[in-house]
């Protein structure tokens, strides 16, 4: 494979025949598309404000049915159009959303025959294309082989990625489950840990500008993909490992024709705006389904991330009900090991007793099945409908809120298909899911009404696991908005006020080594429409008073997301607008403070805001103030701490 993606790179880069060649802008005018088929080879390069984004990149599939990389032609007369919709999603980052692109249809044609259309979408901030593959003769299926789509970008980019783990590895052969850690500012021509990386990659144009590329629309009828870097600046997308899910499922994916893959979405700008605030993977899909009730969303807790698996008893989670109630939260997580250490009978007193409270209870299960050796309980029962639905069914009767089902390893499309039928049948019973040691979600909060958030981060429970973990939270917090959380909701299971990650929060174990303004920073930083906070019931007289009054009030849901400043790895600083009210949150990693003045243009001169900061000393404080006639504010942000300004 490697061979012939090159022999495709060198033919593009040497391209000297005459070509058919055409052209799609955005509706501001500045991202422009260029598709051609120069040596028969179907490519298409991006460019914004006349700089090169992507230099002449390839498109194309290879397939049981013929090899559509090669040989191909570039139709003259391409189909275009526009697209304007405006939607509401309440569990993304802007509630309502006015998404406005260009669109061409662009046909490449084999022997004579349309083999398949590429369909470009070009916005003011993002690009995004799929493949729609036509049948062949009576051939009414294929298998996709091998997609030859991928992105070259200019000399001198530096890279933001997460490399995909080998498959079988990790804890009780869990892995590849997107939880590996970040390099920033690294360059091009290496392909992680010789898989390639997880989507989503971000990378750095120079100093021209940023690229984010990822994908959406994924479900039952296709893979999820990643990225195979190669030489030259030369990115294409890879199918999931063949050892995936213990060897189970075919790695390629089949599709019935005329068939659509997935869009592959490139967001792009001069600065990390467009990034933070795309909402491209929501764009581009369209509800599968109708809710079956009005889910709530909302904050919560667990005890499992202070506890662990000791504290899944009965009488633990009724303090931890009362603890929830007491914050004026909406639910209580009760994890792994619940089967056995509590059992159902006294699970169903646990949900009347939490009702009575207004907290509603959430269940987790493996999703494993015959794929990994992950031993935790329940499980043998989220993998086949029977038992599933049978299990919802009871749920459903004792008033659970939801599931977070855990141990998935893959992206095969056997793995999408049950991602996708766990959320279909948790539907039918009016469960929430979120899942772990998972996939990204792509598109997913909109496909299904009632998904509420993945995992698939290096997230909170290495915080309690590793200190090198705790050392590097401000490093992986100033990434996760530019990358991971940008294209979906994040359960992160953070915001952590203990100062030991134990039940006692003695000295022992791992240490946070960040601030406490830092963790209510963080709860605003890391979206998800259902947050469970990594707070325990003795914050409430060992925290500061000031710190758990916040964390009662802040919300999960937002109507509005801007970008304010930072740079991926060293600090970040982004508000969030829930109804008339506005969260600026700044956390910093860099060893000195971050100095820098920002202008609040959302408020307005003279607007009384509450501002959360950090001293040297990592000690916080709470002070009311007015901004100035400018809306300009002076921030210091300390290494390893926050800031936060409410109006």
């Amino acid at each position: 494979m490697k061979n012939f993606l090159i022999l495709i790179f060198c033919l593009i880069c040497g391209m000297t025949a005459k070509a058919e060649e055409l052209q799609l802008k955005s509706p501001d005018g500045k991202l422009l598309v260029t598709v051609s088929d120069a040596n028969g080879r179907p490519t298409y390069q991006v460019s914004y404000n006349g700089i090169p984004f992507l230099k002449s990149s390839p498109l194309g599939l290879i397939t049981n049915i013929g090899d559509f990389s090669k040989e191909m032609t570039l139709q003259p007369d391409a189909r275009f159009g526009t697209v304007d919709e405006t939607y509401s999603l309440p569990t993304i980052k802007q509630s309502k959303v006015h998404y406005t692109a260009n669109e061409a249809v662009f046909s490449f044609s084999q022997e004579g025959r349309t083999a398949y259309d590429v369909i470009f979408r070009v916005s003011n901030r993002d690009v995004a294309f799929r493949y729609k593959v036509y049948p062949k003769k009576q051939t009414l299926c294929c298998i996709v082989k091998q997609e030859a789509t991928g992105f070259v970008f200019p000399d001198g980019t530096t890279t933001f990625l997460c490399p995909q783990s080998k498959p079988m590895g990790g804890f009780a052969r869990t892995s590849p489950s997107y939880e590996t850690s970040y390099k920033a500012d690294d360059a091009m021509g290496k392909n992680g840990w010789g898989e390639g990386y997880s989507f989503p990659c971000l990378f750095r144009n120079n100093d021209k500008g940023w690229i984010l590329i990822s994908e959406t629309g994924v479900d039952s009828q296709y893979c999820g993909s990643r990225l195979l870097g190669h030489e030259n600046g030369l990115y294409t997308i890879g199918f999931p490992q063949e050892g995936e899910m213990n060897g189970n499922g075919t790695s390629a994916p089949g599709l019935a024709l005329p068939g659509e893959t997935p869009w592959r979405t490139i967001t792009l700008g001069e600065t990390l705006a467009p990034i933070t605030e795309t909402t491209v993977a929501f764009d581009l899909v369209k509800p599968l389904y109708e809710p079956s009730r009005q889910y709530q969303y909302g904050r919560g807790s667990w005890s499992w991330i202070i506890g662990m698996d000791g504290s899944t008893n009965y009488e633990e989670q009724l303090r931890y009900i009362d603890f929830t109630a007491a914050m004026g939260y909406q639910s209580l997580l009760v994890d792994a090991l619940w089967d056995t250490q509590i059992g159902r009978d006294r699970i169903e007193k646990l949900a009347t007793y939490g009702a009575g409270k207004g907290v509603g209870l959430y269940l987790w299960y493996n999703s494993n099945g015959y794929w990994n050796d992950a031993p935790q309980s329940p499980r043998g029962i989220m993998d086949r409908a029977i038992t599933r639905r049978k299990e919802m069914k009871w749920m459903q009767s004792i008033g659970i809120r939801g599931i977070k089902v855990d141990f998935f390893g893959g992206d095969k499309q056997m793995t999408m298909q049950l991602y996708e039928d766990i959320l279909v049948d948790a539907n039918e019973y009016g469960l929430l899911v979120i899942f772990h040691g998972c996939t990204l979600p792509r598109g997913w909060e909109r496909m299904y009404p009632n998904f509420a958030a993945s995992e698939a981060v290096l997230a909170s429970e290495n915080l309690h696991f590793s200190q090198g973990s705790c050392d590097a939270e401000a490093f992986n917090a100033c990434l996760h908005p530019f990358i991971r959380n940008a294209v979906g909701n994040m359960d992160f299971g953070g915001s952590a006020l203990n100062k030991y990650y134990n039940a006692k929060n003695e000295p022992r174990g791992s240490r946070r080594i960040t601030s406490d303004v830092f963790a209510l920073a963080t709860a605003v930083l890391f979206q998800s429409a259902v947050q469970h906070f990594a707070l325990a019931p003795n914050n409430l007289t060992d925290a500061p008073a000031w710190a758990v009054d916040f964390m009662k009030q802040v919300p999960t849901t937002w109507d509005e997301t801007r970008f304010i400043d930072g740079y991926p790895g060293k600090y970040v600083i982004v508000a969030r607008r829930h109804g008339d009210k506005w969260y600026i949150a700044g956390v910093n990693a860099q060893k000195e403070a971050v100095k820098v003045k920002i202008s609040l243009s959302m408020l307005s001169s003279g607007t009384e805001v509450q501002l959360y900061t950090d001293n040297e000393l990592l000690q916080g404080s709470l002070k009311g103030m007015k901004l100035n006639k400018k809306s300009e504010i002076q921030l210091s942000i300390p290494c390893n701490g926050g800031v936060l300004i409410v109006n």
